[in-house]
Formats: structure tokens, C-alpha cells, sequence
């Protein structure tokens, strides 16, 4: 898992105490950043924070509403006042929302899917870039989605906001390129991650394995891999990419 030097870096991750978010402040423990869990789950942020500082690392939990403009920009002061600066980003926190055609999508429904997987894309963006900037830059990645790349029926709100996530990748990469903050997107296929497992039934699950031609579900830590390398020193030429780890899911 150890692949960068990632020492006196700094990385932030929204929805990091569980799933992809919590493979990701894994991995970049695992290689030496000080890492900050952004996550509503106070007990799981909490217990992941307790269990690196345990091992050796550095770690801070931070309880954090993506749907909270104000909460978010907290979540940004209270990491540079703790460790000092902000290097990294992943914006992992989402849901998958409600299930259901477009002309009998609640309007709860969609407010909510675009709350949270949206706007708190763009929140997280607008708190996370000035911090960069007062380092000299950094690299972000946003968690798009394949649907954000295609569509299915019954997932009109999350199908529009991960193509947005897509879009606002694109802008605040060109943006921002020449201030030295990288912003890239992964657009992940079906993981087993404990959103999907509480959202979908056996059958479901195994109808999602199927198609992807690898013939599998995707592992958490496939996509954090792909989001530390986009942080990296490798990647130091990539911005406003958007980036399939998908099993081969779009060659369908």
C-alpha cells in the first residue's frame, strides 16, 4: 500500500469514515500524511481517527455536514489550524438517493440528491482551493461516478448531479491550473461499499457484478489507489481529467 512520500502532507476526506472515503484516509496514512476524516459519523470518524493516531499516525476527525456551506468552511479552518496547511482533497461524502423514474422523482428527493452530491462537491471546492492556495497549490479529486458518464433509468437526480460533478471538475481545474491546484474526478463502477450493500439486495448485488466484463465489483481501496495517484507527484501533469475505474463497466 506504501507507494509516496506523502510526509508533511496534509490530506482532507469528505466521507472518510466509511467506504471509499475511509479506503482513502487508509492509504494516505499508510503513506505518511496527516489525514482528516470529514464525515457526519461522529462514533466512525472518531473510532478511524483513535485507531491511525494509534498505529503512528496523524489523524483528525472532524464532524461535517457536506450540505452546510458554513460547516464545511469550519472543517477547512479547524485542518489548517491543526496541522497547518491543506495539500489534499478527496470529496467522497454522497448518497445514492431514491430510485425512481423522472416524472414520479419526489421533489424531496431531488432537492436532496443535488444537496448533497452537488452542492457539497461545490462547498467542499470553495473552502478546499483558498486553503490550497495559501500553500502554494494541491490536488483534489472529486467522486463522480460511470453516472456520471452515462445514465440509467430510475436515477434522474444522482445521474444529474455526478455529471455536474463532472463539469465542475472541468472548470475548477481550468480555473485554478495555473495557481497549482491539480482538480481531477474519478468516476467509480459499482463498489461493494456499505452505501451499496444497505441499498441493494443480493440479487441486485449480483446483477451489478455482472456487468462489469472484469466480472467482479469494484474494492474501496481500487479507487482510493486511483485517487492518491491523482494526488501524486506522478500525476503532476493531469488536471480536469475524469477518470473511469470501472471494471470495464462503459465498454458495454
Amino acid at each position: 500500500m506504501t507507494q509516496y512520500d506523502f510526509s508533511h502532507k496534509v490530506a482532507f476526506v469528505t466521507g472518510g469514515a466509511s467506504g471509499i472515503g475511509e479506503a482513502c484516509i487508509r492509504q494516505f496514512a499508510a503513506n505518511g500524511a496527516a489525514v482528516v476524516i470529514a464525515d457526519q459519523s461522529a462514533a466512525a470518524g472518531a473510532k478511524l481517527a483513535a485507531e491511525i493516531v494509534a498505529q503512528g499516525g496523524k489523524a483528525l476527525f472532524v464532524e461535517m455536514n457536506v450540505t452546510d456551506a458554513a460547516n464545511v468552511q469550519a472543517a477547512v479552518d479547524a485542518t489548517v489550524r491543526q496541522f497547518g496547511r491543506l495539500d489534499f482533497a478527496v470529496n467522497c461524502a454522497g448518497i445514492s438517493g431514491e430510485s425512481n423514474v423522472l416524472t414520479d422523482y419526489s421533489l424531496e428527493g431531488w432537492h436532496r440528491n443535488l444537496d448533497v452530491n452537488l452542492n457539497g462537491v461545490f462547498y467542499s471546492l470553495r473552502s478546499q482551493i483558498p486553503a490550497m492556495l495559501h500553500n502554494g497549490g494541491g490536488s483534489i479529486v472529486n467522486l463522480s461516478s460511470i453516472m456520471g458518464l452515462v445514465s440509467s433509468p430510475t436515477t434522474p437526480a444522482y445521474v444529474a448531479a455526478k455529471h455536474a460533478v463532472a463539469g465542475l471538475t472541468k472548470n475548477a481545474a481550468q480555473t485554478y491550473a495555473a495557481k497549482g491546484v491539480r482538480v481531477n474526478a474519478v468516476c467509480p463502477g459499482y463498489i461493494d461499499t456499505p452505501m451499496l450493500r444497505a441499498n441493494a439486495t443480493p440479487e441486485m448485488v449480483s446483477a451489478g457484478a455482472s456487468m462489469h466484463p472484469i466480472g467482479r465489483l469494484g474494492k474501496a481501496d481500487e479507487i482510493a489507489a486511483m485517487a492518491l495517484f491523482l494526488c501524486s507527484d506522478s500525476a503532476s501533469f493531469i488536471t480536469g481529467g475524469i477518470y473511469p475505474v470501472d471494471g470495464g463497466y462503459l465498454t458495454n
